[in-house]
């Protein structure tokens, strides 16, 4: 994955693609980071690359949300095009009806359903290793709070 990475940018810089090679650049710093992160430098897993990648894409979603409000426009789509580029390198993200649906369903699992939003915590646990990397989590916590009735 960080070879893929350090490749497509080689070519986007060869391409004079200024977006895309800021944004790959950024991305192969926050995984040079993570890898130097803690008592040991180490080599990340494709899995936590992916981690990496989707919490920078979180980032620039929250900043595009930000700049929108704020009346900044050229910055937000400065922002949503970095995440278009880093959402190619993350998993197909789940749909709103495919998060109800597993949200339904992981409810019915724990039988969360006669606890009412005492049980908002036992379907997020069990919910989490099924959309991790997928979903986005505060949309996922917003559904099992709307199933619940929280």
């Amino acid at each position: 994955m960080k070879q893929r990475l350090h490749d497509d940018m080689t070519a986007a810089l060869k391409a004079r693609d200024e977006i895309r090679k800021s944004t790959l650049r950024m991305a192969l710093t926050a995984v040079t980071k993570a890898e130097v992160a803690g008592k040991e430098a180490r080599e990340l897993s494709d899995a936590e690359i992916l981690d990496v990648l989707g919490s920078e894409a979180k980032k620039r979603r929250e900043s595009v949300i930000a700049y929108r409000d704020a009346g900044r426009a050229e910055l937000a789509d400065k922002e949503q095009a970095e995440a278009d580029i880093l959402a190619e390198y993350l998993p197909e993200q789940l749909t709103a009806e495919e998060i109800a649906v597993l949200v339904t369903e992981t409810i019915a699992e724990t039988g969360a359903a006669d606890l009412g939003p005492r049980g908002i915590g036992k379907v997020m646990g069990a919910l989490q290793p099924k959309v991790k990397g997928k979903a986005d989590g505060g949309a996922v916590s917003a559904e099992v709070k709307r199933q619940l009735g929280a």
